[in-house]
This record gives structure tokens, sequence and C-alpha cells, in this order.
């Protein structure tokens, strides 16, 4: 961790602290204990406050108008409401938000995953009329910037592997021109496979263009079992957290990750079905109500295995190990969409 980091991390968990811990009273509190520590948003733990530094070029704007949107009386039982956040003194690299701290899921306990949950609050989500004007959703976009993480870390890896062979400088930018280097590190081949699936996107699902959808849903962006918690805590209602991407946007692409686990063989046919029909009883829009489901969620789903196998790319690249079995169907994934024709590129694993 870096000087810089280790000054987010402690600043946020004395912030945390002073807003968890009752003034003039004795301190038997335990450490601040550090949930995330990503370049896009820091997370750290005090009692019953977590706090969390956003990343340093937010649009603090949006973030301000998607933070209101938590707030707001229309989400209730939908999202986690924020907490009052204190006026900093000065103005701060980061932005930071604060939170009721909340019951996550059970990441050693697969089958008490709550999927008729999750999908019940899209559904809701999805069907709620904005309260005020909102910025896009941003779940393109962040599948361009994990792709763009990827060529970044097979140049660092390019780098390294030629270290001591020739100047570093003259490596080639694109990892898909690396393939038939002698320099070229191990996991370009891989990244043939999800330069190709991201390729057959449209330029709307690669944040190209706009979503094809007039006016569109309102949308979390980055819907996984991670973005859902108890509150209160340990037995509330499970409620959608982080909308550092929501806005509004193309319903489907909430349900795209869920979607591409199920097409890759990482998500259980009973608990996909599961996911699906509780979406559909509670009239979510993503989805017809009935019938195939494929060709709404084509599109997103191809996109969401390109994101995951490509941040999957980036950390193994930055770890040097190879993939690891569900990392690897994954890039298995986009290997085999890239080679379909769209409406065929994403379906029920065999």
């Amino acid at each position: 961790m870096t000087t810089t980091q280790t000054s987010v991390v402690h600043d946020l968990g004395a912030l945390a602290h002073r807003l968890s811990h009752p003034a003039r009273t004795p301190c038997v509190c335990e450490p601040p204990q550090v949930l995330a520590d990503r370049p896009d948003g820091t997370v750290v733990r005090s009692g019953a406050i977590v706090a969390k530094a956003h990343a340093a070029d937010t649009d603090r704007e949006a973030l301000a108008a998607r933070i209101a949107l938590a707030a707001a009386p229309q989400l209730a039982g939908i999202l986690l409401p924020p907490l009052p956040a204190p006026a900093p003194a000065a103005p701060t690299a980061r932005p930071v938000t604060l939170w009721p701290l909340g019951a996550p899921v059970d990441p050693t306990d697969p089958g008490a995953a709550p999927w008729a949950e999750a999908a019940d609050l899209l559904a809701r989500l999805h069907r709620t009329k904005p309260p005020f004007p909102l910025p896009p959703m941003r779940g393109p976009a962040k599948a361009a910037r994990a792709v763009a993480r990827m060529r970044a870390a097979l140049r660092a890896d390019a780098t390294a592997v030629s270290c001591g062979t020739g100047d570093a400088a003259t490596l080639p930018r694109d990892p898909a021109t690396l393939s038939g280097d002698a320099a070229a590190p191990p996991r370009a081949p891989a990244a043939l496979s999800v330069l190709a699936g991201w390729r057959a996107l449209p330029a709307w699902a690669r944040g190209e263009a706009p979503a094809p959808v007039r006016g569109g849903s309102l949308c979390h962006g980055d819907l996984h079992l991670g973005q859902l918690v108890r509150h209160p805590a340990p037995d509330g209602p499970w409620l959608l957290i982080d909308v550092d991407d929501a806005g509004m946007g193309e319903p489907a692409w909430d349900l795209g990750r869920p979607a591409a686990w199920y097409a890759a063989g990482l998500l259980a046919p009973e608990d996909w079905s599961t996911f699906l029909d509780a979406y559909r009883c509670a009239g979510g829009p993503a989805v017809p109500a009935d019938g195939d489901p494929w060709p709404a969620l084509d599109v997103p789903a191809r996109a969401l295995t390109v994101q995951t196998a490509a941040v999957a790319l980036a950390k193994c690249a930055a770890e040097q190990r190879d993939p690891d079995e569900h990392e690897q169907l994954m890039i298995e994934s986009c290997a085999r969409i890239a080679t379909l024709p769209p409406e065929l590129a994403t379906g029920p694993a065999s």
C-alpha cells in the first residue's frame, strides 16, 4: 500500500470512527477495517459506519445526483440510503460518502445466495420513475475501462517478459499484435479472444454511442451479489448498494452478468431460473413476460462476459499467474461468442 493509500485509509477510518462513536465515552471500538481498496474506491468500516472514498477523477456532479437518488423516498426499500456527510474543511482529492453498515451475501454459502431477492429489487428499480434528471448508466463505460485495464496490464506484462531482450518502448501497444512476438506475454493469446469478443459488440455496448432505447429505465449499472446487503444487519431486508454506476439506460444490462455466468456454466440452471422468474413476476421490463429472453439479453451478456474476462486477465498479468478455472471459462466464452452471429452468441450453457 502506498503512502497516499495509507493516508486515505487512515482518514476514512478516523471519519467513520468519529461519526459512529458516542462523544465523551470510553472507546472500546475495534480498529477500522478496510473492506475494499481499489483505484475506483476505498471503503473502510468503523463500528456501524462505512466510509467510501471515490475515485479522484469522479464526476462530482453526477455522483451527487446518484447519492441523492439513493436517498430519495421513491427508492426506499430498493437502495441503501446514504448517511449525512459533514462538509469537509477544505476541498478533498477524492469525494467521500458515508453509509450504514449492512450484512453482505455470505460467499461461503452459495445455496443461500438471494437470487430471487436480487431480481425483485432490480425489477422494482427498473419500474421506478426517476425523481429527477440522472446521468446515463455507466455499465458500458465500465466494460470499456476493463478492456483498457487489460490492455495496459498486457503491455506491462510484455515489458517484463522482454526485459533484457530489447527496448520495451518499441513493444506494440495492442496485445493483439503480441501473439507472434518473441517477447509476447503468455496471456496474449487469451487477450486475443477477449478483444475479438469486444470488437463484435455494438458501439453502444462499448460505451461509444448512446443505448438504442429512448429514455431507458433507471438502472443499477453494476449488478452482482456483492452489491446486496441486509439492512439493518444482520436480518433486515436485502437492499442494493453502490450507486456509482447508476443512471438511465438499457435495463437488460443489469441482467447481463447473471446471464453471462449462466451461459458460461458458472451459474446453475436452477439459480438462473429462480432469478429470471422472480424478475418477470415482479414486472421487470428488461425481458418479455414470457418466451425466450435471450434476444434482449444477448448483447449485455456478451459485454459482461468480455468485461469479466478482461478484468481476470488484468489480474493474472499483475499477479503473474495463469487464469483459474472460472476465469478460463469466461475467456473461452469470449472466443465462442466472437465466432457466432450476434443472435446466437449467447445462450444457455450446454
